[in-house]
């Protein structure tokens, strides 16, 4: 003579019944062991966000640091103000400023020729730190530099 044992069914939110055994939840140690897991990967996956977002900004600034430092090397050579403009400055991008300066010394490659390595060095900041930048060139300083503006000419048919 067998005797079955009692069965016990539940029925679960939608409405279908669930046995004892197929209604399992979570037991404490797998609810610990997920949370473990995620205390360690949250701050490994910020720190790497961190980097991330570090290095774009500091790409960014870096590019404009560098266009800046052309633009002042260009302008300062075009309009002839090396040895007689004020070797420093800053220019303003955004919210951030950009401070440059300007050195000029003899090339020391070639003495038969009075040629000067001009270099325009632009400093910026990511997250406290300082950067900077420099452009350099070689500059004759007894070159005469001419700007000529020219006019359109109207014609008539």
């Amino acid at each position: 003579m067998t005797t079955d044992a009692p069965r016990f069914i539940w029925f679960g939110t939608s409405g279908c019944s669930l046995d004892r055994h197929s209604a399992r939840a979570f037991t404490l140690a797998e609810v610990l062991a997920a949370l473990l897991f995620m205390a360690i990967l949250v701050p490994v996956t910020m720190q790497g966000v961190s980097v991330a977002s570090r290095a774009g900004t500091h790409s960014q600034r870096k590019a404009t640091a560098m266009r800046i430092a052309e633009r002042v090397l260009d302008e300062q050579i075009v309009m002839g103000q090396i040895g007689t403009a004020v070797p420093y400055g800053s220019i303003v991008e955004g919210d951030l400023s950009y401070p440059w300066t300007l050195k000029s010394d003899p090339w020391a490659e070639d003495t038969a020729i009075s040629l000067n390595v001009v270099t325009v060095r632009v400093e910026y900041t990511v997250q406290g730190s300082t950067y900077d930048v420099a452009v350099s060139t070689l500059y004759d300083p007894l070159a005469v530099t001419t700007i000529t503006t020219s006019t359109p000419v109207a014609t008539t048919q």
